[in-house]
């Protein structure tokens, strides 16, 4: 009778979440996948042609997709690693022996409180008007002048601003994993002689690797799929320089009005941002140790 109980209680919680993660993402992805094989404008009234592959086959050849694809992945490489690199580092500065670590916690994760867009807004002033009156005021006009305006400098500024949004709180996940590494596995590689990067590389990092996959995981998803970002900083431009995929495929399907053509590139984007995290978690989940 208990156990009838119990199945009643988790049933009435679980299952509104199941209606509306299924309303919301599984029934809207299915129809995303039927518009990917027509041709259509988005209005309600105009008729629907249905076309196969077609739509598939086009962006293959659409020299602003592939384009936005380099982006995409040249952003994506970049700033994974060094938002990882000083997530990893901010951890390890925390947890160690710095008097004001929990502030510098509090200040390292403030940036990722701050909405996507709002944070370009404010990059955008510093990388256009602050940077030019420094470069003015310096001199130093070469390295300080308005980043936004250079196709090399504004996808640069748009790495730096995402890993000044996100290395707090990838900081976060590997502060978790190093505060579960047993004491006394520490405590027994310092009596061995073992120094600060034996004991980093040889016990901490093999320890935190499921934090590793869990940040890994986070970052390439997160930057695959930015888009706040990217609009507020720099709309994609100079020239679409730093155009990335979500703002391709947004701008496809409620600029042009090319519904089923975008939908296809979002479909296809999909399918690459699910075998990349795949296959980074299976790789990265076979190097944890379990204690």
């Amino acid at each position: 009778m208990k156990r009838k109980s119990d199945r009643a209680w988790y049933a009435l919680f679980v299952l509104p979440l199941v209606f509306v993660f299924t309303t919301v993402v599984i029934i809207p992805f299915f129809i995303g996948i039927g518009y990917s094989f027509i041709s259509w404008d988005g209005m309600p009234l105009n008729k629907k042609t249905f076309v196969g592959f077609s739509n598939y086959i086009q962006l293959f050849s659409d020299k602003n997709f592939i384009s936005s694809a380099g982006h995409t992945l040249l952003f994506t490489i970049a700033a994974v690693l060094i938002i990882n690199i000083l997530g990893l580092a901010f951890a390890l500065l925390v947890t160690g022996k710095l008097k004001v670590r929990n502030i510098a916690r509090t200040m390292l994760f403030m940036p990722y409180l701050i909405g996507g867009l709002i944070l370009g807004y404010i990059w955008q002033f510093i990388f256009t008007d602050v940077f030019k009156s420094i470069g003015e005021a310096t001199g130093l006009t070469n390295i300080f002048f308005s980043w936004l305006l250079d196709p090399k400098f504004s996808l640069l500024a748009l790495i730096i601003v995402a890993t000044w949004q996100m290395a707090g709180y990838i900081m976060i996940i590997y502060i978790t994993g190093i505060q579960a590494i047993p004491e006394d596995v520490i405590e027994a590689a310092q009596v061995d002689g073992a120094n600060f990067w034996q004991t980093l590389l040889g016990i901490k990092f093999p320890l935190i690797m499921p934090s590793f996959t869990i940040g890994l995981f986070m970052t390439l998803s997160n930057c695959f799929k930015i888009y706040d970002v990217n609009v507020s900083l720099t709309k994609g431009g100079p020239n679409r320089a730093t155009e990335m995929l979500a703002m391709n495929i947004y701008n496809e399907i409620f600029s042009l009005n090319h519904y089923g053509y975008g939908q296809a590139k979002a479909i296809i984007f999909f399918i690459v941002v699910a075998v990349i995290t795949l296959i980074q978690v299976s790789i990265t989940k076979k190097k944890e140790v379990v204690m």
